[in-house]
């Protein structure tokens, strides 16, 4: 049993919308990244893990707890962004987090002042006069702000430029050091990449690859055979050609290409979406 497992959940929408038997566990201090495109089941599957929605069948739970009998209890160590983030607009965003700060029972601001630093937040201006990335931010201070020891982030970079996706991304490098627990669905292969230690890539409700990044993309490599006109001109194509993995042979040389994390994905999608 892991931290969160997800044990043969399943949500039918209909016209095959939804999430069907679907099976992960993440571990204690692991950090698991969720991949597919929209509508994929990816928001369907965060919802039961947050309990905002009962398992038809299956279960979900985080640190032995039933997600939806136990809501309550498991989100007091637990942070979360979800994908569209609704805010109290006629707040500032200082009120705002002052208002969790109360609401979570918290004896004191937390780890409030360092996030905000940190991502070069202003939160004193009304949150709806925010863009968003300001937005964005918001959401980050508030999932993070009381250092649970669960995370569940729903596209958390989601409207950040690209020097504070770095940022975010040295955050969760640091929480993974402290052995924190993360779910991360993200669009961004390299984000994804960077932090990860394994991957789940769901198509149609259903896991389609299940692993560790390095695994999964070694699994999907891509091989050459390349015929050049003579013997020495095998040779110079060998020595300069990144990628080549064995000795040219006479006037043949293989070349094996590693795939992308994103490249792999679309081996998953690609076909599917031209049809």
């Amino acid at each position: 049993m892991g931290t969160i497992d997800v044990c043969d959940l399943t949500r039918d929408y209909g016209n095959n919308k939804g999430v069907f038997h679907l099976n992960f566990s993440i571990s204690e201090g692991e950090v698991f990244g969720f991949l597919g495109p929209n509508g994929a089941g990816k928001t369907t599957t965060i919802r039961h893990l947050m309990g905002f929605l009962k398992a038809q069948q299956g279960s979900c739970t985080i640190g032995g707890l039933d997600c939806w009998k136990d809501a309550a209890q498991i989100q007091k160590n637990l942070g979360y962004i979800p994908g569209e983030i609704a805010f109290f607009d006629e707040m500032k965003g200082s009120a705002y987090l002052a208002f969790l700060q109360s609401y979570r029972g918290m004896k004191n601001a937390g780890r409030t002042k360092e996030l905000i630093d940190r991502f070069s937040l202003n939160p004193d201006g009304k949150i709806k006069k925010m863009s968003k990335g300001m937005k964005q931010k918001i959401g980050i201070v508030a999932a993070f702000m009381h250092d649970p020891a669960i995370l569940i982030l729903d596209e958390p970079t989601s409207g950040l430029d690209p020097l504070m996706q770095n940022r975010f991304v040295e955050l969760i490098m640091e929480e993974k050091k402290r052995g924190k627990t993360i779910l991360m669905s993200s669009h961004l292969f390299e984000e994804v990449e960077k932090t990860c230690d394994r991957i789940g890539i769901i198509r149609s409700g259903q896991l389609v690859a299940l692993d560790d990044a390095q695994s999964l993309c070694a699994r999907h490599v891509k091989t050459y055979t390349v015929t050049l006109e003579n013997e020495e001109t095998a040779l110079c194509f060998a020595k300069d050609f990144d990628g080549v993995q064995n000795a040219q042979q006479r006037n043949q040389v293989t070349v094996t290409a590693k795939q992308t994390l994103e490249e792999i994905f679309l081996h998953y999608y690609g076909e599917e979406q031209q049809k």
